[in-house]
């Protein structure tokens, strides 16, 4: 079996050295100890280079398309006609990449709000220009909110009645009650959406059950009221990805944001990734969360160091010639979910995924 020093490569890689930056992973006995060593002076003039791109040659995205999105699809366009406007909900750290594009194909005859979501977890700092290349692709109508605290949850209701008021409702125009579609990718918030709007304007608790991994929501759901004046109804709907993930890199972010089920990409592909993403834009609050040594660009070294400060370890018998010893090993995938959901919490600061499109080093939904 191939091994790798961990206390080698516990700096950052040469980025022309593919044997520093290949993500495969080997569960394997590492050989010494203090794999995080790499101290401030080091840190300082390694900087320069971190992985500048993620090895994606040869990598599959796992195609998410269980049968109950075909089927809740198929369900949404068979209830457009009871509908008066469209609510898409995605998440704000990828505001330019993983949106269905089937949505505007089968649902884009109606009003259209987008509402992109979890803009606590999101760096912002760009958010005209995320606005500007949005409202290029057509989408004016914006809102960026965060359930968990009911941010700029009040600015919907009244949006939405204005996109209605301005468009023709065809047979509904006599129905004195909107009707209302929540539609996105999963795990974005959608039912988190409708609870909040129900605190609101309701003043009442969840309606709509919400979960933090993806699928929580399987079906079309019966219509839930979320105001009174006026009088306003949400369908829920199960999350929907596009059936092929064009972009191995769009399949990344979307696995990051607990979107696609984790061990369908891989938890220390996705860690992997994660730690390119932090090290590249900088943001190295996870060396003090761990209480690392310092920064690295290593999975291995860093999931190994989790694991052992964390005690996800376990015993592993190793035949030897002279009879069975239990070794300890780090778990590196105990150590890679830990990492993943750290993230997810936003503990390691607010990211933002799409930077690369934002800085027009790439298109939306495109590998480099």
């Amino acid at each position: 079996m191939r091994m790798r020093s961990c206390a080698r490569n516990c700096g950052a890689p040469n980025p022309g050295d593919e044997s520093q930056v290949s993500t495969s992973l080997r569960r394997t006995v590492l050989p010494g100890r203090g794999a995080m060593r790499l101290f401030p002076r080091a840190f300082c003039a390694s900087v320069a280079t971190w992985r500048q791109c993620f090895p994606l040659h040869g990598r599959d995205v796992a195609r998410w398309f269980p049968g109950h999105m075909a089927k809740g699809l198929k369900k949404m366009q068979s209830r457009l006609k009871l509908v008066d406007c469209i609510i898409e909900v995605h998440d704000s750290r990828i505001p330019l990449s993983g949106r269905n594009p089937l949505f505007q194909e089968t649902l884009g005859l109606k009003p259209h709000l987008l509402v992109l979501n979890k803009m606590d977890l999101a760096d912002l700092t760009e958010q005209q220009k995320i606005m500007q290349h949005l409202e290029g692709e057509g989408l004016k109508n914006i809102i960026f909110t965060n359930c968990v605290k009911d941010e700029n949850i009040k600015q919907i209701i009244p949006k939405i009645t204005e996109l209605i008021g301005s468009s023709y409702r065809y047979h509904r125009a006599e129905n004195m009650e909107y009707c209302i579609m929540v539609i996105g990718v999963p795990n974005v918030g959608k039912s988190s959406l409708i609870n909040s709007l129900r605190r609101q304007h309701l003043k009442t608790g969840k309606a709509a059950r919400v979960g933090g991994e993806p699928g929580i929501t399987r079906a079309v759901t019966s219509r839930i009221q979320v105001s009174e004046r006026p009088l306003m109804f949400l369908l829920d709907t199960p999350g929907v990805l596009a059936p092929q993930i064009g972009s191995v890199e769009t399949g990344l972010k979307l696995a990051l944001c607990g979107t696609v089920l984790d061990h369908l990409i891989g938890e220390e592909t996705m860690a992997d990734y994660l730690l390119y993403i932090l090290n590249r834009h900088q943001m190295f609050r996870y060396v003090q969360h761990y209480g690392l040594s310092g920064a690295s660009d290593d999975i291995e070294c860093v999931l190994k160091s989790i694991a052992v400060r964390l005690g996800k370890t376990r015993k592993v018998k190793v035949l030897t010639g002279t009879g069975d010893v239990n070794v300890i090993q780090p778990n590196y995938s105990a150590a890679a979910r830990d990492f993943l959901q750290t993230f997810r919490s936003g503990l390691l600061g607010p990211v933002m995924l799409d930077r690369d499109i934002l800085q027009g080093c790439l298109p939306a939904d495109t590998d480099p």
